[in-house]
């Protein structure tokens, strides 16, 4: 809970997740699993569309709202509980080194590029949901962030830039070999976060951080 302190938006966008999640648990569980299939039963995807997913009439249809909508929205207890944990690793360092508003702009613009991107390749029939194209535009963000900052002197976050780099690239591969996963949202969420934190410009040094340990885990799509 102390690193959430340090990250009240991270907390915020989590904690709105969570109740979003058990939202849809409640209008579309899954159908017809038992007790040991819950983690990974998917929800109802037609509650998921009626509330907010990507599909592939997003953009024909002008349902723009959805682009932001399906940044929240989850497919399963294990997918929610993946995305989640990602977000609380890479958000809360994120904001708590580069700020609160710097976060909120990273994570909304890539979130939105990735779900933009999700649906201009989805087939008509389609459907898409998750916060992992946001949240690996934080990863991306973070890696040049880290490597144009004072931070990069430290040991430790030159160790978690190797790690972010490794992961990305997993997340980006990831898809060939899990169909189910948006490999579109993955690509698009990276790209934009690594132009991001390519461009966005830095402010005055800031105090050095104090020694931490950060290990980062892979998400679902």
């Amino acid at each position: 809970m102390t690193r959430l302190k340090e990250a009240p938006a991270t907390g915020a966008v989590l904690l709105f997740i969570a109740i979003v999640f058990f939202s849809e648990c409640l209008l579309g569980p899954p159908i017809g699993a038992h007790w040991y299939d819950i983690p990974i039963a998917p929800i109802n995807m037609s509650s998921l569309v009626m509330i907010g997913s990507i599909t592939g009439e997003v953009l024909a249809a002008h349902q723009y709202w959805r682009l932001l909508s399906a940044m929240f929205l989850h497919g399963s207890l294990v997918h929610w509980f993946l995305n989640s944990l990602a977000l609380f690793q890479l958000g809360s360092l994120y904001e708590s080194e580069f700020g609160s508003r710097r976060f909120a702009l990273v994570y909304l613009l890539t979130g939105i590029c990735a779900s933009l991107t999700s649906a201009i390749h989805l087939p008509e029939d389609g459907a898409s949901v998750g916060a992992s194209g946001a949240v690996l535009g934080v990863l991306g963000a973070l890696i040049f962030a880290i490597r144009r900052s004072h931070l990069h002197e430290q040991r430790w976050a030159r160790f978690v830039m190797y790690q972010l780099m490794f992961w990305a690239a997993v997340n980006v591969t990831l898809p060939l070999f899990i169909p189910a996963i948006d490999e579109w949202a993955h690509t698009a969420g990276v790209i934009s976060g690594l132009l991001l934190g390519l461009v966005l410009p830095h402010g005055q040094r800031p105090p050095p951080a104090r020694t931490r340990t950060v290990d980062v885990v892979p998400f679902e799509g």
